[in-house]
């Protein structure tokens, strides 16, 4: 497979850097220091302008696939439909075009279609990251969720902190709805993918799948106190920050503030949220933060723009006492960082472009896709074809690839947890748990 990555910055080197594992990759930056970094890569880089024609012109036969993630969303959307044109003209096979877009004015959904002008697949990696926190702070005690088969499956990841009542005690004595199940358990360097006998020790991160409905119940099993509004702090209301105080705004459970020093910002977004609570100030003013009685607030959120404000700002609620604390972290390196120093969640606007790039170049069958741990695992939903290996017998008689497990299935909108006598049939949404270095043996199964 040959990709095209326009951008070389943080998103655009990370999806090089996987993609040139196995595939021929080029890379179109404009960048010196940018060029230097890609350099190091097992690609070819290109000096230059990735929207310019002549440039596309050159590289673009036998592509099957271009992926525009520069920071300015004109370019990448141009890029796109420029490349479309050439193809078009030239009667070259067709090329899958991404852009990565940020401007609200273009995008309302954290990944959609813009087809009729070239673009395959528009992603919002701001609005991505919103989501996800969104998701997350649905359930307190959870550091993260996904959801799967059209919102019809929920992932969450949930921190056993060490006076958790379940530590010391053993998977068998975890009472869980029928509908969920533990897929994996994340043990310092160490997946486990866990029996009845398996110890349930602190700090280990396991991993739910199972019905939305039934998650909702987790919190008495993972969380500490009685259920209560949501008290939110969210500290910086740039485009992240907005997209997710206004998704927040509209649950009746929650109670936000929203801390923002630039005093325009502050009267633009408070003019746009009905119920949250605009404070103009510093999220590092300690005095401010006391005022705000930071220690009663069950979730502090630092989305600025400044990786190292929002480890500041995170740090210092921690210290003062909030219950969670999320931080966004623009640069991929820095969230085992944030998480190895205190913060509960490192969340970082790539992940969605990267994973929608994954699914792409996977193979066909693939619904959806999400990282865990530093891309050590992966959570993937295929749809089971004809042709696939799996289907047609029962699941005792398939060679499963050692580290991965079927957790789901979902057959004629039915939620199945499948056992050895289960048979996947052809239109099944099959939802697995891999290791990294399961995944290739799975997806053959599903080719």
């Amino acid at each position: 497979m040959k990709a095209i990555i326009i951008g070389a910055g943080q998103v655009g080197f990370h999806i090089a850097k996987f993609l040139s594992l196995t595939h021929d990759v080029i890379v179109i930056e404009k960048d010196e220091d940018a060029l230097r970094r890609a350099d190091e890569l097992d690609v070819q880089v290109m000096e230059g302008n990735g929207a310019n024609a002549d440039i596309l012109a050159s590289v673009l036969p036998d592509a099957d696939i271009l992926v525009a993630v520069t920071g300015v969303d004109e370019v990448n959307i141009v890029a796109c439909m420029t490349a479309k044109l050439i193809i078009r003209s030239h009667g070259w096979k067709d090329t899958k075009t991404i852009a990565r877009v940020s401007n609200p004015d273009y995008i309302d959904v954290p990944v959609t279609s813009r087809a009729q002008v070239g673009v395959d697949v528009m992603i919002c990696p701001e609005l991505a990251l919103a989501s996800e926190v969104a998701e997350v702070l649905s359930n307190p005690s959870a550091i993260d969720a996904e959801m799967f088969a059209g919102g019809k499956v929920q992932m969450m990841e949930f921190a056993i902190r060490p006076d958790n009542r379940l530590v010391g005690r053993h998977m068998y004595d975890l009472k869980l709805e029928d509908c969920c199940i533990v897929s994996a358990i994340f043990r310092e360097n160490e997946i486990i993918i866990p029996s009845g006998d398996d110890l349930i020790k602190a700090n280990d991160h396991m991993v739910i799948v199972g019905k939305p409905r039934a998650m909702e119940n987790l919190e008495t099993v993972f969380g500490n106190g009685e259920p209560h509004r949501i008290r939110i702090l969210l500290i910086g209301c740039g485009i992240v920050g907005f997209y997710l105080a206004n998704i927040i705004d509209k649950d009746e459970n929650a109670d936000l503030k929203v801390i923002e020093y630039r005093k325009s910002r502050c009267i633009e977004v408070a003019e746009m949220l009905e119920n949250a609570l605009i404070l103009n100030g510093d999220g590092t003013d300690v005095t401010l933060l006391r005022e705000e009685n930071i220690e009663d607030m069950d979730v502090v959120i630092a989305v600025t723009d400044s990786d190292e404000k929002n480890l500041l700002c995170s740090l210092l609620a921690k210290q003062m006492g909030a219950k969670k604390v999320i931080a966004r972290a623009d640069r991929s390196d820095y969230v085992p960082l944030f998480e190895m120093v205190g913060i509960d969640i490192a969340v970082s606007p790539r992940e969605a472009t990267v994973n929608e790039v994954l699914k792409l170049t996977m193979g066909k069958g693939i619904e959806a896709l999400a990282t865990l741990e530093g891309e050590k695992a992966e959570i993937i939903e295929y749809t089971a074809s004809d042709q696939s290996k799996i289907v047609g017998k029962p699941l005792s008689k398939v060679k499963f690839p050692k580290g991965a497990i079927i957790t789901m299935v979902v057959h004629n909108d039915e939620v199945i947890i499948p056992r050895g006598e289960f048979v996947i049939q052809e239109g099944d949404r099959v939802i697995v748990f891999a290791l990294s270095s399961a995944v290739r043996p799975v997806e053959k199964l599903f080719k």
